[in-house]
């Protein structure tokens, strides 16, 4: 079975997911003793994250591992905080993100995990993608890999607004910023706007076109995220992307490694 592809984590990630998660919990999963469990502790883990990485519904992931649908659900429910828990040493938080992008380059972009139009939500439209959700900045480095990704905030929020916080506080740090239009007047490199009044000249294109291509590895990057389906339309919610950044923020599927026992973060695939 092809691991990385259909959970989102290699064979070698979820034995340490696996051991992760043994440790955490108050009695062991398998007593050996009165009515066995349904499915294995390996395979819990695997039914939680074939929801998220493939947002499955409930009844069909139950057909696949053989389970009723309930116990399914009360799987991805008692597995979902478990494996943020079991996760959050390996995610970077404000402080070791400044740290990581201290005198480096690094890249900025916005995102919208999109969710229900609800009517008396008026203040999840983003007017920009057209749609409702949540948002959230993405901070990466020149190779891609992912350094942080902000909280969610209401899709209504232009980029500028998310930015005030954490964001702005580790990106002050770099040694130089790059970012999209979005961004103009926040003193990073953006491309140039086309004035209204005239076209862009030859010169001005090949500036944008070079920072189009130096931005691209963060957009791989947020398109690499995405392939998580929790970030679905009519699935995310607030919560949903915290799991979201528990189970994956390295593009190059390296967060689940142990200090001195793997090596360092490669580069996107």
């Amino acid at each position: 079975m092809r691991y990385h592809r259909t959970f989102g984590l290699d064979a070698e990630q979820l034995d340490e997911l696996e051991e992760l998660i043994e440790e955490l919990l108050t009695e062991p999963w398998d007593k050996g003793i009165g009515r066995p469990k349904s499915l294995s502790l390996r395979e819990a883990i695997m039914v939680t994250l074939l929801y998220t990485r493939q947002n499955l519904i409930e009844e069909v992931i139950a057909d696949l591992f053989g389970v009723a649908q309930s116990t399914a659900s009360e799987i991805i429910t008692d597995f979902t905080p478990l494996i943020a828990q079991a996760t959050e040493e390996f995610r970077p938080d404000a402080g070791e993100a400044k740290q990581m992008t201290r005198g480096r380059m690094a890249l900025v972009d916005g995102t919208l995990w999109p969710c229900w139009s609800w009517e008396f939500a008026p203040e999840m439209w983003a007017g920009k993608y057209k749609t409702t959700g949540h948002g959230s900045l993405i901070i990466g480095d020149e190779y891609g890999n992912i350094i942080f990704v902000s909280d969610p905030a209401p899709g209504c929020d232009h980029d500028m607004k998310k930015l005030k916080g954490e964001v702005e506080e580790i990106l002050e740090l770099a040694g130089a910023v790059i970012a999209d239009k979005g961004f103009q007047g926040s003193g990073y490199v953006t491309p140039t706007k086309k004035p209204k009044d005239r076209e862009l000249y030859l010169r001005e294109h090949e500036y944008n076109n070079q920072i189009s291509s130096i931005r691209s590895p963060i957009e791989r990057a947020v398109a690499h995220l995405k392939t998580w389906k929790i970030g679905s339309p009519y699935l995310t919610g607030v919560p949903s992307i915290r799991l979201l950044r528990a189970v994956r923020l390295e593009p190059a599927g390296r967060v689940l490694r142990r200090p001195g026992r793997h090596p360092a973060p490669g580069h996107l695939p």
